[in-house]
């Protein structure tokens, strides 16, 4: 097909796609990678969207001026699903960029990689002591509510300073938060993290700690409101998105074996696994959603203002061009960048502290459990397709 000519005229398709395995690409979304770099869409909740594939193009649109997240017309833009969160527009189109360089100039203080790097060895211990749980059980048990879920949480909420025993609270509205098939649930977890947020920066400003919630707080120009904003922020995308990760990566290495005791017998593969564990999921449910703020052209497809242009990072991600066998996954692979964090301005400015809880837990477990096996074969895992980020609901393993 010559997607130059025909993109504007071909057959649009369904988001989510169907994926018979968690670790399969959706062969739907396979069709498309090579079948050219732009598609005509329609989201889960039936709207028209251009979905980009191609690693180069998402590379590129990632971080161009064009699209953006905000639209003129909030309540008539296209939407990818019900979630508050992402499932339509955020911002203002006339603030959208500052607003954006105001938040990255307030956070990126507090996620340098140096200060990731100082909070390995609590990450490490938090890991150990999750995992001297786990080793007390009877196997088999579910790896997700061991480790995957708790480990990410733990984490964000000591940074942000959390107080342990709200956590659980805010892990039930987050997971509200995120749901894109209910509108009315997701706003309303929404609203439950922002009056939590509001009520402990009063907390942090009266009794400040060394976090970093209790820093934004402090910081003069902040108000409440924008303080608890970018805390539960944040919070949000703090643990979702390494959960997420760290349960398919763990089934990722278990359904080989030998993948698994290659990562004991050489620790020094665990940088390259915990990259390709990033690169290997392709969820087929949209990628990150953009609106054009003006007419243009994506590789021969014609995208009008205000369209919605969903930009795939996993389906860039299996680029033939740019991974050898992208379907493949391979710990040892060295070869290509995945776009997993993204690109450019909006680069995850989390991102050092997900590499750094994904090396911990990979390595940590292999080291302690090096017979791990799956308790129920992959193919029948359950994911979790109702909220922003797919993800395995369960995990049961055994040793």
């Amino acid at each position: 097909m010559d997607v130059h000519t025909d993109v504007n005229k071909s057959p649009e398709v369904r988001l989510p796609f169907d994926r018979p395995h968690p670790l399969r690409t959706p062969p739907e979304l396979r069709r498309l990678i090579d079948r050219g770099p732009v598609h005509r869409v329609r989201t889960a909740v039936g709207h028209g969207a251009w979905l980009v594939t191609d690693h180069a193009l998402v590379r590129a649109l990632l971080d161009d001026a064009r699209l953006g997240r905000s639209h003129p017309d909030p309540d008539n833009a296209a939407r990818t699903g019900a979630s508050a969160l992402f499932g339509g527009p955020v911002g203002d189109p006339a603030t959208e960029d500052a607003d954006h360089a105001r938040m990255r100039a307030l956070l990126r203080p507090h996620f340098t990689p140096g200060r990731m790097r100082a909070l390995r060895p609590r990450i490490a211990e938090i890991t150990a002591g999750l995992l001297d749980g786990l080793a007390r059980r009877d196997p088999p048990a579910d790896l997700v509510t061991a480790l995957a879920l708790p480990l990410p949480v733990t984490v964000i909420c000591e940074l942000l300073g959390v107080p342990g025993a709200d956590r659980d609270r805010f892990g039930a509205w987050a997971r509200a938060a995120a749901d894109v098939t209910d509108r009315a649930r997701s706003e309303q977890g929404l609203a439950d993290l922002f009056g939590y947020g509001r009520e402990l920066v009063e907390r942090k400003r009266s009794e400040p700690g060394d976090d970093v919630l209790s820093r934004l707080a402090a910081t003069e120009g902040v108000s409440g409101d924008e303080a608890a904003m970018l805390a539960m922020s944040l919070l949000f995308a703090g643990y979702e998105t390494t959960t997420a990760a760290l349960g398919l990566g763990v089934l990722l290495l278990l359904d080989r074996p030998v993948h698994w005791r290659r990562l004991r017998e050489a620790p020094d593969l665990a940088a390259p696994a915990v990259e390709e564990v990033l690169r290997a999921p392709a969820r087929g449910s949209g990628g990150i959603p953009r609106y054009a703020r003006t007419d243009l052209d994506i590789a021969g497809a014609h995208v009008r203002a205000g369209d919605l242009v969903l930009l795939d990072t996993g389906a860039a991600n299996h680029d033939p061009a740019v991974f050898t066998d992208p379907d493949r996954f391979d710990p040892a692979r060295r070869e290509g960048a995945h776009l997993s964090f993204g690109h450019g301005a909006r680069y995850c400015i989390g991102a050092p502290l997900a590499r750094i809880e994904l090396h911990e837990a990979l390595t940590a477990l292999v080291s302690r459990f090096p017979g791990m096996r799956l308790a129920v074969p992959a193919e029948d895992l359950p994911l979790d397709r109702d909220v922003l980020v797919t993800g395995l609901t369960s995990l049961p393993v055994t040793w």
